[in-house]
């Protein structure tokens, strides 16, 4: 089979928003328009394509990234709707990193809101092009102009309309294209489905002027040929102008933007020209380097079929009919349906049973995969996300996919003790396909602790269990991610004998410990010289260290932003073993921890609330009494837009609270920020409360 659209003729895009900003609705209108579907599904009907999922329909919201593959003007274009919640915010992480550009919507009401800020940051991360649609035009207290303002002021983007709104709210009938400076007019008898095209109209050709020159302008401070014409006052070719624009967008100079309304079909047509016209294929993208540091002449493989195969599984999912599927993206190369394929990631050769491209939750068999494509395989039981496939002769390993950690943990057990042994096999698939969701047993409760993004991501996988497993399940209070780390420098010097008949164990250490600033995670510094301490026993050292940080001293919580150096020490030619030198530090650190004035960090959370001015007094009350601090208040479209931040401790049910005292008319959303250390006497109730629940003895 040969490849059915040049590679220069594919777009791999992603749409990503805040909540509610239209992103599914968007997506729906693509694949009408596109022909992949004959019927519109709305999300508010529980008939979305792209919202396949039980919760998804029952909620109006989007859980897990769809992607699909649909055809326009000759160029096939595989989407990723991904999720606006923060807490599937891993869904958006993992789709940036395959992604080639990404269609960045906004509600023209509610401008660039907290969980807009992130993905934008998020695609930054992995220089991904953009371009803005600033969506529901049509809803009262629409203003395009505002919002693009916004977009540069807070993401600090160099935006370049290139359509304009006729009119806006109920009186938004078109848009007036920059580029070929037309108006464009939908005709509402057709529910917007035709349009037609007219020239400017008298009352709007001032202002479209002066855009057309500033798309000009932006645009040829990009490129020479259009500088030198611009400068020369000379009438600029159509076909040049988007070129030079297109170039520019994948160096994310620029991002273009356009108006529209997904909901009132208006503007998908010219959305759906930008993402061919403007956004990358996989030939526009830089060549995939090997991400191993250990490589004096690095790898490189350029996006060719003809190419060494390499791929990057980024999803994985669990059907009940097919297994685990593979969600992978094609960087070079191409794949066959039954061939071997080498997890460079693992060091293990898998066979690909069967090649699947993804409609939703609908699946097309494939027989190859071409370089640039996405698609599913079935078979790589031994495969997870992040993990690099390519040939065997030809090895590779591609940067893979970071993920925050999660914040919230609660203990879980099957409601019957016949489940036990499923409940752990769920958890398993469940955490394989969700690199936030980690599971763990308490070494002292024996109690099974699930730890997710947010309240709201374990309800989802709780309600999934019992869905899709037909596992009931019960389960704890919501814990918060506490971690442990110090204040002071100490240095500890232990030694470790230890005479069990025949060889004994001895090791003696001098270690110094340290804060570090915040993010740093953990720093070990090796400083011994002359033998002290024989080569072979330092990473030991540092793997007590480690093993002790698992489960801080102070608290039992992971210990993080800390410097360890090893400075002296001393051994014994016949007692002194790996596992002493292990023991011994870990018992050093937790000494010096101890002594090192402990304290506990709790996160805290960014949180933007958006209410009626009669509420205001009411929500900030609620904000302080939950130790909040109320960061901004700003006034927009006749609302209060509250910032804030607050511990997660305190903020756990929230949500349900604010709906109740202002009638549902206030919305929040909020998102991981910080850790910030926790007041002391409240640190004193929560290494009590702590101690008592693993039985431990604990330093106060």
């Amino acid at each position: 089979m040969s490849r059915r659209v040049p590679i220069e003729r594919v777009r791999n895009v992603g749409i990503m928003a805040h909540i509610d900003a239209g992103k599914t609705t968007t997506t729906e209108r693509i694949l009408y328009f596109t022909g992949k579907n004959y019927k519109i599904g709305e999300v508010h009907d529980g008939e979305a394509t792209m919202d396949w999922m039980e919760q998804e329909k029952e909620r109006g919201i989007t859980i897990t990234s769809a992607a699909t593959t649909t055809f326009w003007e000759n160029h096939r274009i595989n989407i990723i709707d991904t999720p606006g919640h923060v807490d599937f915010t891993a869904e958006v992480e993992r789709s940036l990193r395959v992604l080639d550009g990404t269609i960045a919507l906004f509600c023209a009401v509610g401008g660039v809101q907290p969980q807009s800020e992130t993905v934008w940051r998020q695609s930054e991360k992995y220089s991904v092009p953009r371009i803005a649609f600033v969506n529901k035009m049509d809803r009262y207290g629409a203003d395009y102009y505002a919002v693009l303002k916004e977009i540069e002021q807070t993401l600090g983007a160099n935006v370049v309309p290139i359509t304009i709104p006729i009119g806006a709210e109920d009186q938004f009938c078109g848009v007036i294209d920059l580029v070929e400076m037309r108006a464009i007019y939908y005709d509402d008898e057709r529910l917007n489905l035709t349009y037609h095209l007219a020239p400017i109209p008298d009352e709007m050709r001032e202002i479209a002027q002066h855009y057309h020159k500033m798309l000009i302008e932006k645009t040829a401070e990009q490129d020479e040929q259009l500088l030198e014409m611009f400068c020369a006052d000379e009438t600029l070719p159509i076909e040049l102008l988007k070129k030079a624009l297109r170039e520019a967008t994948i160096r994310c100079d620029v991002v273009p933007a356009l108006c529209g309304s997904a909901y009132k079909n208006k503007g998908i047509r010219l959305l759906l020209n930008s993402v061919v016209d403007y956004l990358p294929s996989p030939l526009d993208r830089p060549p995939i380097i090997d991400a191993r540091e250990d490589q004096n002449k690095k790898l490189v493989h350029h996006p060719s079929d003809l190419a060494p195969f390499a791929a990057l599984a980024f999803k994985i999912m669990t059907d009940k009919h097919m297994g685990k599927m593979t969600f992978f993206r094609v960087y070079s190369g191409m794949i066959k349906a039954g061939s071997y394929v080498y997890n460079s990631t693992r060091n293990k050769r898998q066979r690909i049973g069967r090649l699947l491209q993804m409609h939703a939750n609908k699946q097309e068999e494939r027989n190859e995969i071409f370089c640039g494509d996405i698609g599913v395989a079935i078979g790589l039981s031994d495969t997870s996300t992040g993990d690099t496939l390519c040939s065997e002769e030809h090895p590779i390993i591609l940067e893979t996919i970071e993920f925050p950690t999660p914040v919230v943990s609660i203990a879980v057990k099957a409601a019957e003790n016949k489940d036990r042994e499923r409940l752990a096999h769920v958890l398993s698939k469940l955490s394989d396909e969700d690199p936030t969701f980690l599971t763990k047993i308490d070494q002292e409760t024996k109690e099974t602790i699930i730890s997710g993004m947010g309240e709201l991501h374990l309800d989802i996988l709780l309600d999934r269990m019992r869905r899709e497993f037909g596992l009931r399940t019960e389960v704890g209070k919501p814990e918060v991610a506490y971690r442990e780390t110090i204040s002071n420098h100490v240095e500890e010097n232990l030694k470790y004998a230890k005479q069990t008949g025949g060889h004994g164990q001895y090791a003696h250490i001098v270690l110094i410990v340290e804060p570090l600033p915040p993010h740093k995670g953990f720093e070990f510094i090796d400083k011994i010289v002359g033998g002290a301490i024989p080569r072979e026993f330092i990473p030991s050292i540092e793997r007590g260290i480690l093993d002790a940080m698992s489960e801080g001293p102070f608290a039992s919580y992971p210990v993080v932003n800390v410097r360890c150096t090893l400075v002296d020490g001393s051994f014994h030619p016949v007692d002194s073993s790996e596992m002493a030198f292990r023991i011994a530090a870990r018992i050093c650190f937790q000494n010096a921890f101890m002594k090192a004035g402990p304290k506990l960090l709790e996160p805290v959370m960014s949180i933007e609330i958006t209410t009626p001015e009669d509420y205001m007094g009411v929500i900030t009350s609620s904000i302080c009494t939950r130790r909040g601090k109320i960061l901004g208040m700003d006034l927009k479209n006749g609302t209060r837009i509250v910032k804030a931040n607050a511990p997660l401790a305190e903020m756990f049910g929230y949500t349900n609270e604010l709906r109740n005292v202002t009638s549902g008319r206030a919305t929040a959303s909020m998102h991981f920020d910080h850790y910030e250390t926790v007041p002391f006497s409240i640190a004193e109730e929560i290494v009590e409360k702590r101690r008592d629940k693993n039985g431990k003895k604990a330093a106060a």
